[in-house]
């Protein structure tokens, strides 16, 4: 067996050992609002008295929990927006979602090639002529308005010919927008204790900002498209 094979079968038995741990241990059910929501007091005094290490911790959590496609990344992006406050949400998850998807996009490209073209194999060679015809423009397309899940595009895009280099800025920039209306929401969230809460302006800004991102996502790639089609 090559070094190569045996780096291979690691890679595979601890992404494996990590799906088998989070569904025996139902750590899912720690990434819901609600539990959230009702240990908010205590994240928050450990988040004063360790600041980095919570924040560390949360970063690597985001990556493992992005990169494996386990759910709860939108409830922990809200989440960091009411616990960390906007910036600091929106610096740390930027960079935390862009390596786990490219950690994703890493292992299908030299790992579960075979199993990712069994799986998606119309939507890959709709993807793959479009990375020919639009190059890294048809991923920010993507990323901006997600037309497919955000773990398939992961996968998918580890068997086509985009390095992982471009994968990983154009996602950081693509993801952007998005994740800043989920954490600008989550900061509000935090603030509701009444159901008369929501009704304040900054509240229904927030929450509207959250339903009509795709439209208004979609009209700023039609700007972009004849700003490149003019030049």
């Amino acid at each position: 067996m090559t070094a190569i094979q045996l780096k291979r079968i690691s890679i595979v038995t601890t992404i494996v050992l990590i799906f088998a741990a989070t569904w025996y241990f139902d750590l899912t059910d720690y990434l819901t609002l609600e539990y959230i929501k009702a240990k908010q007091d205590a994240f928050r005094i450990l988040y004063a008295e360790n600041s980095f290490i919570i924040i560390s911790s949360f970063v690597i959590l985001y990556i493992v929990v992005t990169a494996l496609s386990i759910p709860g990344a939108t409830i922990m992006t809200l989440a960091a927006g009411g616990l960390f406050g906007f910036w600091t949400s929106l610096i740390a998850i930027s960079f935390a979602s862009t390596i786990g998807a490219t950690l994703a996009c890493f292992v299908s490209r030299y790992l579960l090639r075979d199993w990712v073209q069994n799986m998606f194999g119309n939507k890959i060679k709709r993807i793959d002529e479009g990375i020919k015809k639009e190059g890294a423009f048809y991923l920010f397309t993507l990323r901006l308005v997600p037309i497919f899940p955000f773990f398939a595009i992961n996968l998918i895009m580890g068997i086509t010919s985009l390095p992982l280099r471009t994968y990983f800025w154009v996602s950081q920039i693509g993801m952007l927008p998005g994740t800043a209306v989920y954490v600008n929401a989550g900061k509000q969230l935090a603030t509701i204790n009444d159901v008369s809460d929501v009704l304040q302006p900054v509240h229904l800004i927030s929450f509207a900002l959250l339903g009509i991102f795709p439209l208004l996502a979609k009209y700023l790639l039609k700007f972009i498209r004849k700003v490149k089609e003019s030049g």
